[in-house]
C-alpha cells in the first residue's frame, strides 16, 4: 500500500468519524427556542415596528412647532428711512396654535393604541415563532425516528433472508422468496435515503426560523416523552379571549378606530392661535406691540362630514374584524384541540394493541416459516405491518405534539414559559 493511499484512507476515515459525531450530536429543543427568540428576523422587524410606534407617541401629543417672524418695514423707495419715518420699523412676532381642547389627547390615545397594537404583534411573532420551531423540531425528531425504525426492520428482514436461504439451500423453498425478502431490504433502504433528505430539508427550514446564516447539520433531537397539557377545551377558549395577541390586537385596533371617530368630531371646531407682535422703531418714534387671537372656520363642512363618515365605517370594520378573528380562533383552537385528543387515542391504540400482537404475529411466523408452515409473503407482509403501525405511532406522536404548540401559541399559554426561559 502506498503512502498517498493509505493517507487517502485515513483521511476519509476522519471525514467519517466528523460526519457521525455531528449527526449523533444531541439537539435540545429548549436551545432552539432561546436562539429562534434571540435571532429570528421576524420577531426582531417587529420588535423594531413596535418600538417605532411608541416613539410616535409624545410626537402625537406635542404642541405644533410655534412659528417666529422677523421682518422690516420701510416708507418709500429711496432710500432706508428706519429712523426717519414714523412707519418704518423692524418687526418680531412668535405665534403659537393650540388645538380644540381635547384634541391632542386624541391623538395621543391614537397612537397609544397603535403602540400596542404592534406590541401584541411582537408578542404574536414571539408566539408563533416558538411553535414554529417546535413543529419543525419534531418533524425532525420524527424523521430520525423513522430511520431507527426503518434500520431496525431492515434487520429482521435480513433475518427472513436468513431464513429463506436456509430453505432454499436444503430444496425447501423458491429462489422468488429470497428475492423477495432482498426486494424489501432494498426498498426500506431507498426510504431511509429519502428519510435522510428531509432531514436536511428541514434542518434548513429551522435554520431560517432561528435567523442563521449556517448550514451545518444540526444534530439529532433529544429522545422526548409525550408533553403534558391539562387544560380543557373550556379554559384555553377563555385564555385565548384573554390573552390571544390575535385578539388583544384588534382590541387596540377597535379602540384606535374609536379614537378617531372622536378625533374626526373634534374637527368640526376651531383652532387657536395666538400671536404677539413688536414693532421696533428708533428716534423720536415709540415701539409698537400687538397681540392676535386667530381662529380657524371650520368652513368647508362637506369633507368634514365625509372624513367623520370614513371613520365611522372603519370603526365598524374593526368591530367585524374582532368579530371574525374571535370566530377563526376558537375553530383553529377546537381543530387543533381535536387533533390532539385523535391522536391520544391512535397512539393507545397502537401502543396497548396494534403493535404488541403485530410483533407476536410476526414472530409466530417467523418461526412458522422457518419450520415450513408459513409462506414467505406471510412473513413479509407481517413485518411490513408492524413497519407501518411503528412509523404510525410516532405519526400521531408528533401531530400531537405539534398541536400543543399551536395550541400554546393561540393562547398565548407559553407566553410565561417562554419568559422563564428569558430570565433564567
Amino acid at each position: 500500500m502506498t503512502l498517498l493511499f493509505r493517507f487517502i484512507v485515513v483521511v476519509a476515515i476522519f471525514t467519517a468519524s466528523v460526519g457521525r459525531a455531528a449527526a449523533e450530536e444531541t439537539l435540545v429543543l429548549e436551545t432552539l427556542i432561546d436562539e429562534a427568540l434571540r435571532g429570528s428576523h421576524e420577531i426582531l422587524m417587529t420588535e423594531s415596528r413596535w418600538n417605532s410606534a411608541r416613539h410616535r407617541i409624545p410626537q402625537a401629543e406635542s404642541l405644533p412647532d410655534p412659528m417666529i417672524m422677523v421682518g422690516y418695514q420701510n416708507e418709500g423707495w429711496r432710500e432706508y428711512t428706519f429712523g426717519k419715518m414714523p412707519d418704518a420699523s423692524w418687526m418680531y412676532s412668535a405665534s403659537q396654535m393650540f388645538p380644540f381642547p381635547g384634541k391632542r389627547g386624541l391623538k395621543g390615545e391614537m397612537a397609544s393604541r397603535d403602540a400596542e397594537g404592534a406590541g401584541e404583534t411582537y408578542r404574536a411573532a414571539r408566539l408563533n415563532t416558538v411553535a414554529r420551531v417546535k413543529e419543525l423540531y419534531f418533524e425532525l425528531f420524527l424523521a430520525y425516528r423513522d430511520i431507527d425504525i426503518i434500520l431496525d426492520k431492515m434487520t429482521l428482514f435480513s433475518r427472513i433472508e436468513e431464513a429463506a436461504l436456509a430453505r432454499y439451500a436444503s430444496g425447501m423453498a423458491p429462489q422468488q422468496e429470497v428475492l423477495m425478502a432482498q426486494t424489501e431490504k432494498y426498498m426500506l433502504t431507498e426510504k431511509e435515503a429519502m428519510l435522510r433528505q428531509k432531514v436536511r430539508s428541514v434542518e434548513l427550514m429551522l435554520t431560517s426560523v432561528l435567523g442563521a446564516s449556517s448550514s451545518a447539520p444540526m444534530g439529532r433531537p433529544a429522545e422526548r416523552e409525550a408533553s403534558a397539557f391539562p387544560y380543557s377545551l373550556d379554559e384555553l377558549m377563555e385564555t385565548a379571549t384573554d390573552r390571544s395577541p390575535e385578539v388583544r390586537s384588534r382590541l387596540r385596533m377597535r379602540e384606535a378606530a374609536d379614537a378617531k371617530v372622536r378625533m374626526a368630531d373634534k374637527e368640526f371646531f376651531p383652532d387657536l392661535t395666538l400671536a404677539a407682535r413688536v414693532d421696533e422703531k428708533t428716534g423720536p418714534f415709540e415701539d409698537m406691540w400687538s397681540v392676535t387671537a386667530t381662529f380657524n372656520i371650520p368652513l368647508y363642512f362637506n369633507t368634514k362630514r365625509s372624513a367623520a363618515a370614513e371613520a365611522r365605517s372603519q370603526y365598524r370594520e374593526t368591530i367585524h374584524d374582532l368579530a371574525g378573528v374571535k370566530v377563526m380562533l376558537n375553530s383553529s383552537i377546537q381543530d387543533a384541540w381535536s387533533m390532539m385528543k385523535t391522536s391520544e387515542k391512535l397512539m393507545d391504540i397502537y401502543r396497548e394493541g396494534l403493535i404488541p400482537k403485530t410483533s407476536q404475529d410476526f414472530d409466530s411466523a417467523l418461526a412458522g416459516y422457518r419450520a415450513g408452515k408459513v409462506e414467505a409473503i406471510t412473513v413479509i407482509n407481517r413485518l411490513k405491518t408492524l413497519l407501518d403501525y411503528e412509523t404510525l405511532y410516532w405519526a400521531q406522536f408528533v401531530e400531537r405534539e405539534k398541536a400543543i404548540a399551536r395550541l400554546e401559541a393561540m393562547t398565548a399559554i407559553a407566553e410565561t414559559a417562554v419568559r422563564n426561559h428569558e430570565n433564567n
